[in-house]
């Protein structure tokens, strides 16, 4: 006869292990099952855990993405983003991205009953430690096969920040324009000053990010999307 305590272990749902090899429903199951799990993502059907986050390599990084993304949508009707969201791709891949971009009505996305984001997200953004990162290799395949239009990877360790684009299904990277700028070619009017970030230099950042929000381009993006 089995005693109460050994059924007790065998009903016990499994954590989430890096490396698990896991469907999708049951990387779900697994996850509901760990409230305290801060983050966790299926990529290509493989489970990945994420490790203790530390502020210079990562929390300053992704606190000034947000700063930088939260003032065009601030400026940009119409547009969504988001910090950290579970995103349903499809079958095999289910990434939690450090933030994201995406056109609210008549986008790529939408959101589930259960208040989850379902398609790619038009602009997705990772903060990587070096081009050693999964961020780089299998995220970059799997969001390019699910046509996440950019994406953007600041690669901290390396002092360099990567801007694809989607173009007839593979990724090129958008260079800097003259004035050191990148320009984002879904998203008009968000512009980066590339060397202002990777220097720490917020103030620039969201000057020049205002700069491409006076132009012309993102009042005609605004005026589409309220239509």
């Amino acid at each position: 006869m089995i005693s109460a305590n050994a059924s007790s272990k065998v009903l016990t749902i499994p954590p989430l292990e890096n490396g698990d090899k896991l469907t999708r429903a049951e990387f779900e199951r697994r996850y509901h099952a760990m409230p305290n799990l801060k983050k966790a993502e299926l990529i290509e059907g493989v489970v990945y855990v994420a490790s203790p986050l530390r502020i210079k390599s990562h929390g300053e990084p992704h606190a000034y993405i947000m700063a930088w993304l939260g003032a065009y949508k601030a400026a940009t009707p119409g547009v969504g983003f988001a910090d950290n969201t579970t995103v349903l791709l499809d079958a095999d891949n289910e990434p939690q991205p450090d933030a994201l971009l995406r056109i609210e009505q008549g986008g790529q996305t939408q959101i589930t009953e259960d208040d989850y984001l379902e398609g790619a997200p038009e602009l997705i953004v990772e903060i990587a430690a070096s081009s050693a990162s999964y961020d780089l290799h299998e995220k970059l395949k799997v969001y390019r096969r699910n046509k996440v239009q950019e994406y953007l990877v600041w690669r901290v360790y390396d002092q360099q920040f990567d801007w694809f684009k989607l173009s007839e299904g593979e990724y090129i990277k958008l260079e800097t324009n003259s004035n050191g700028i990148v320009c984002s070619q879904v998203f008009p009017g968000l512009w980066l000053d590339k060397a202002a970030l990777l220097s720490g230099n917020l103030a620039k950042v969201l000057a020049v990010l205002q700069q491409g929000l006076s132009t012309p381009e993102h009042q005609s993006f605004v005026e589409r999307l309220s239509i």
